[in-house]
């Protein structure tokens, strides 16, 4: 099978080494598409340069392509079995009117919970999407959307042996709608430090919560990438995950992340049929379902409860369920093969 795994205009290097949600996506579809025994082309200039020593690197984009071209046709001989994609690029007349030419599958995953698709885009054969959590395909209902877990890999992100680590830790974009500021004060209860991992992206959110997140109990470690960010979820002996009220998780790299180290979870969602009830299991994680109508100290306590079974959770098992369920090349073999 040969794979194109196409980039799109973003900030973010491809593949990144911390921050990332769709880019950290692709670059795991490539890695696993190669280990399942898959060939390979990374598609579009957003591709790290250095990556040709042992990669194939095409900097070309599809929607760029005018038809007829020396690059259409460049393209259509070289044979693509199946496109991976952002999931913007199904409904954007540009980028389909080549990827029809080209007589291919595409695929891609639902990283957003808001975008709004083309009612074509999607056959459920031929071009497929992928949605991560029940509400995540509930809401996408109209474009036959498949039950799939994502897989996000960063480079130099190789996870070493699992470990009984100490900290809590929280890793994430830091501003309302991730709620960092619940997990801060389940921490306090407890009187345990956490470290909070992740860039900034809301200043005023982070003042508005500054008597928590000043507290001598909190670690401020900014954006981590490779072996430190990996080193930093798998020292932890909870990995601490909230996010707010009305906010829907689409993608969540954060679950395969620390599992994968053997972190186990304590999540707090206000809801169910989310992405923490679709990658945890008794084994893994706790979960903590919050009444929405109750105010950040009752589910910063209801939170401190499930840090607390967490924590008796084994991290070695932890490890090898997380390293099946959020393996790369199952991954891909999933999302490459048309369902019957």
């Amino acid at each position: 099978m040969l794979v194109g795994v196409c980039d799109f205009p973003s900030s973010y290097a491809f593949p990144p080494a911390g921050y990332g949600g769709i880019e950290r996506w692709l670059w795991a579809v490539a890695v696993g598409a190669r280990a399942a025994g898959a060939d390979v082309h990374l598609l579009g200039p957003g591709w790290l340069t250095n990556l040709e020593n042992d990669w194939v690197r095409r900097p070309v984009r599809l929607e760029d392509t005018t038809t007829g071209s020396l690059a259409s046709r460049d393209l259509r001989s070289t044979g693509y079995d199946l496109l991976v994609v952002g999931h913007e690029y199904p409904s954007l007349p540009a980028w389909t009117r080549t990827w029809n030419d080209l007589d291919c599958d595409v695929a891609t995953f639902q990283h957003s919970p808001v975008f709004e698709h083309a009612d074509a885009a999607f056959d459920g054969k031929r071009s497929r999407l992928y949605c991560y959590s029940p509400e995540m395909v509930e809401r996408y209902a109209d474009h036959q959307p498949i039950p799939e877990l994502a897989v996000h890999l960063g480079l130099d992100e190789e996870e070493p042996p699992a470990v009984a680590g100490d900290d809590l830790v929280w890793l994430g974009r830091i501003d309302e709608e991730k709620a960092p500021h619940i997990a801060v004060r389940a921490a306090q209860i407890l009187r345990r430090r956490i470290q909070i991992v992740g860039p900034v992206f809301d200043q005023a959110y982070v003042q508005r919560h500054g008597r928590l997140f000043s507290a001598d109990h909190v670690k401020w470690a900014g954006e981590l990438g490779g072996p430190a960010k990996t080193a930093a979820i798998r020292d932890a002996s909870v990995f601490v995950y909230t996010y707010a009220r009305t906010y829907v998780e689409a993608g969540a790299a954060v679950f395969g992340e620390s599992l994968r180290t053997g972190t186990p979870m304590a999540a707090l969602t206000w809801r169910e049929g989310t992405c923490a009830e679709a990658a945890l299991c008794e084994r893994t994680g706790v979960i903590t379902v919050a009444d929405a109508d109750e105010d950040d100290e009752t589910a910063a306590e209801l939170l401190a409860l499930a840090i607390e079974q967490a924590e008796e959770l084994n991290h070695t098992e932890t490890q090898e369920i997380g390293m099946h369920r959020f393996d790369p090349a199952r991954h891909f073999t999933a999302m490459s093969t048309r369902p019957c």
